[in-house]
Formats: C-alpha cells, structure tokens, sequence
C-alpha cells in the first residue's frame, strides 16, 4: 500500500508519564519500544511523520519536533503538530496508545471531512488519535493555548468536529481495544500480554 500524501501523522512524546513512573514511550512492545511502534505504525501509512516533543532517546522514524512555548499539555504538543506538518490534515496520536491499528487510523482518513474527526466511544471522545486541520484548527488551538484553555474537549467545540462512532466505530475496532490508553504499571500489566499477542518479540 502507498502511503498518504495529504495527511501528516504525528506522533505526541512530550508528557510527563508522571503516573507511570517511567517514560511511557520506552515501555516494551515486541522487540521495540511503544514510542518506535507507533512511529513506525504511522510511517507505514504517511509519508510525513512528526515525532513532536521527543527527548534524548534514539529517535524512531519521523522528523523531530520541538514543543512550542506554554505550559505542558497535550495542547502544546497539537500546536506543534500542526505548525510544522506539511499536509494540510494532521493525524495526532498519543504515545500512550500501545493498541492502535491501522484499520482505525484509514477510517480516521476516510471519514467525511470536518475541522476535526474524532473516534468517540462509551469514555467519551479521544482528542488524542483525531484528524484535525491545520488552516481552521491551528489558529483556534493556539488561542486556547495563550489564554490557558489548555482542554482538547474544548477545543473540539470550538471547530467543526465530526465522530466516528458507534457501528462505525465497532466496524474498524471490533474488539473496542484500538483507543485504550495505559497511564499507570497496574493499567499496563493489565494489557501488556495483549499487546505481546500483537507483537511478537
């Protein structure tokens, strides 16, 4: 499969994995870490990748990409995503998410376009894998981000949001697993077999 011109993914490695006591980008996945899973897993689908906020660690495929100035958030690191992709949509996903499939990011892709397109499940929306656009979105984002309106959820009311979910959901995440998000070691031992499945070291 060719990858996608007209869509950047980007890769957002800059939080502080406070409760997690560790980097979570270094957690195990196979014979890699989650950080270069996932970057690999966007760079087998978009020609341009952003690695936004990396640290010091050996870097996985992709462009390197400073956080913009303000507080540490997952705002900041969607500013800089936008700011420096070079296609006009901007696939952002967390590193916290050792379960994502490509099936759920093309749907992402082929979703009718809005400002924004989000999965949205019974937890809610998940700002952190959405599509957003850079001419309508970042002008927006980098309002919140000055007046410390540091709340993805806010901004997707801000921008015209559209919503992948329900059976359209399911049909591309059937085992509802793609958007789970680890935080804590009890949230990781509980899915670290499952991501083994899928990861064969």
């Amino acid at each position: 499969m060719s990858r996608l011109a007209n869509v950047a993914g980007a890769l957002l490695v800059g939080g502080s994995s406070s409760r997690m006591g560790r980097d979570k980008g270094t957690l195990p996945v196979g014979s890699t870490t989650l950080t270069t899973h996932l970057a690999t897993l966007l760079d087998s689908l978009f020609e341009d990748v952003l690695i936004v906020g990396a640290s010091s660690h050996p870097l996985p495929p992709g462009r390197l990409v400073a956080d913009p100035p303000g507080p540490p958030c997952a705002l900041r690191g969607l500013v800089g995503a936008l700011m420096a992709a070079r296609a006009e949509r901007v696939l952002v996903v967390a590193t916290d998410l050792p379960l994502l499939t490509p099936d759920l990011l093309l749907a992402l892709t082929a979703w009718p376009e809005s400002d924004a397109v989000v999965p949205r499940d019974d937890q809610g929306a998940h700002p952190m894998c959405a599509i957003y656009r850079r001419e309508s979105v970042l002008p927006v984002a980098r309002k919140h981000l000055e007046a410390g309106g540091l709340s993805l959820h806010r901004l997707l009311e801000a921008v015209k949001t559209g919503y992948i979910e329900g059976p359209d959901l399911v049909s591309v995440d059937p085992r509802a697993e793609a958007l789970t998000n680890v935080n804590t070691p009890e949230e990781w031992a509980r899915i670290e077999a499952r991501v083994d499945d899928l990861n064969p070291r």
